[in-house]
């Protein structure tokens, strides 16, 4: 048997590929929507991709699963859970296809993949226990999708805190709690493959180790030790999820409704900046926010090409725009990679930087400022203040009456904002300030970039009144 697990590192995301080295037969599971990565991997082992699957319909990224239908591989995906978390663009279609349910199995050539509903995260949620019949009768490992993470579970407030359906967190939170108890009786030796690692929204204290043993999570994941009884792992699974991005349930309803094909990645052209300007077009500038700041074409969105970089271009740019990118040309097809794995595909060109350096065009600034500004603004009551980190850090402590909202929800939440004052706009050292701040910027706020530690303001200023206020 063939096995490699393959890491997206900004979406935290693990899909895989196992082959029967016997058969020449490969399958991947969970793949990304650029689907010529793992044609590429199989081709060098001597494998031949026939099947793909998901776990479950993902809301972090763009399935891969419709782009292998399309080439005629035959797909596997789930049929449980009730009738809104279906596969729709499968059902009914002339793909090759099959449905599974708890119990079921199928095979590839000596390997078998057994088929266990492990509901939760979402309804329809299912885990795989991997047989290697060359070698063995009994599984060796379980490919667990979003259900159970090295040191986390997955979480199951998406539906609500996502997809807008209310009400649904706490009954999920409990059918996560049976799954879990299920999973307590598969062997311990039981390798564990799940699908995100640390830096995954999809968790809230995912590991960075790739792979587990059932025994291993058993023991120490604190999601595990919680579940003694239901009451305890409900309100210890709900409690201090992160907010998820924007982007997140527009992913649940493209992946349950069908990605628009690709077929291959978009080819943007290099354009002139005057060219961008006048499309009307979304402009997304990836440089660093220093040089963002100081100068950047009007109603530009900053998305730093970093570890961060389709996370805040999936949670601030609409999926129907035209984006034209202000990027490095070694970078590009990187870029588009990212984009088109949260959905945005609509690429249409693209800058260097050295080129808008160099253009003799006006450009816009947002003001950068530190805490003592801060501190000067508050006392003069002349600003808003901003913080755009999680509750879970707002409410450990913060300054006094500033507004919190997560940067990844921020456009979504515009209105709560006023336009009639200046907002200064911080987080914990300025990185996620900064995207924030540019989406202000493009939405005609007065803004100012706070540019600074978070502590550093705590240190000075949080005196024994600003701390109790702050609480």
């Amino acid at each position: 048997m063939f096995f490699k697990q393959l890491f997206d590192k900004k979406l935290a995301q693990y899909s895989y590929l196992i082959g029967c080295q016997a058969s020449g037969d490969a399958i991947i599971v969970d793949p990304m929507r650029d689907i010529d990565q793992y044609y590429e991997l199989a081709e060098s082992e001597g494998l031949t991709i026939t099947a793909a699957t998901d776990t479950h319909i993902h809301a972090d990224y763009v399935s891969g699963l419709r782009e292998f239908a399309e080439r005629g591989v035959t797909v596997y995906a789930s049929d449980e859970g009730d009738k809104d978390w279906k596969y729709e663009w499968l059902l009914d279609s002339d793909y090759n296809y099959e449905l599974v349910t708890d119990g079921d199995s199928f095979s590839l050539g000596n390997i078998k993949f057994d088929v266990i509903h492990t509901p939760g995260h979402t309804p329809e949620s299912v885990s795989f226990l991997l047989t290697d019949g060359a070698a063995a009768d009994e599984p060796m490992g379980i490919l667990t999708g979003d259900f159970v993470f090295v040191g986390d579970v997955g979480r199951p407030d998406l539906l609500e805190t996502a997809a807008g359906q209310e009400g649904a967190m706490k009954p999920a939170a409990k059918a996560l709690y049976q799954s879990v108890v299920q999973f307590k009786s598969l062997p311990e030796y039981l390798q564990v493959w799940p699908a995100h690692g640390s830096g995954s929204a999809c968790g809230k204290a995912l590991g960075s180790v790739p792979e587990s043993t059932v025994g291993y999570e058993l023991r120490f994941s604190p999601a595990f030790n919680a579940a003694t009884t239901e009451n305890e792992f409900v309100d210890f699974v709900l409690d201090g999820q992160p907010e998820p991005p924007l982007y997140f349930g527009r992913m649940k309803k493209v992946n349950k409704e069908g990605p628009v094909v690709l077929g291959t990645l978009p080819n943007p052209p290099k354009m002139s900046v005057s060219e961008i300007v006048n499309t009307g077009g979304l402009i997304v500038d990836t440089r660093e926010a220093a040089e963002y700041m100081e100068g950047h074409l009007e109603g530009s969105l900053l998305a730093v090409f970093n570890g961060s970089f389709n996370t805040i271009a999936g949670s601030y740019a609409d999926a129907d725009a035209d984006l034209y990118l202000v990027i490095e040309e070694d970078n590009l097809e990187e870029a588009v990679r990212d984009l088109i794995r949260v959905g945005l595909d609509n690429i249409e060109g693209y800058v260097t930087p050295r080129m808008l350096r160099d253009w003799d065009g006006s450009l816009t600034s947002i003001e950068t400022i530190d805490f003592d500004a801060v501190e000067e603004h508050r006392q003069a009551n002349d600003s808003i203040v901003l913080d755009v980190r999680k509750a879970t850090e707002y409410a450990e402590g913060h300054l006094p009456d500033a507004i919190n909202i997560a940067h990844t929800r921020l456009a979504d939440e515009l209105d709560k904002l006023p336009k009639d004052k200046q907002l200064l706009v911080h987080c914990a050292a300025g990185g996620r300030a900064s995207y924030a701040s540019g989406l202000l910027d493009k939405e005609g706020f007065d803004v100012q970039w706070v540019d600074d530690d978070y502590e550093n303001w705590e240190h000075k200023y949080a005196d024994k009144k600003d701390k109790a206020a702050a609480q």
